[in-house]
């Protein structure tokens, strides 16, 4: 496909599939804390390290905190470079007792970029 930013790659294990080795993914987290999880978390001071710590090895484009269906929530938007990635953004919040989910996201130029190569 000409001007595609994907490479084919093969695999043994997963034969042929399609890998971007030069764009990383916009990925929004979305960790939402319940607040008997939160408040234990809270309580042994762990939470903001484990958020700190996490801020500064993803250093996000964005970070948000507010109240979501009364559970404290976390949204953070960064750059992932892999899908291997997933476990060492995920995990800080699963120990802090998090419902946490990961997806790409698009900005207002993303959108547009994809809206126009469809022609």
């Amino acid at each position: 496909m000409a001007g595609s930013f994907r490479a084919p790659v093969e695999s043994a294990e997963h034969g042929p599939y399609f890998r971007s080795p030069v764009s990383p993914m916009r990925t929004l987290l979305v960790a939402r804390l319940s607040s008997d999880a939160d408040n234990a978390a809270a309580a042994k001071a762990t939470m903001p390290e484990s958020i700190r710590a996490a801020v500064e090895r993803w250093n996000p484009e964005a970070v948000y905190f507010t109240p979501i269906e009364g559970d404290r929530t976390c949204l953070m938007v960064f750059d992932m470079d892999d899908a291997s990635q997933m476990p060492a953004v995920a995990e800080p919040f699963f120990s802090m007792g998090a419902k946490v989910s990961v997806q790409p996201v698009m900005n207002l130029e993303d959108l547009l970029k994809g809206l126009a190569a469809l022609g």
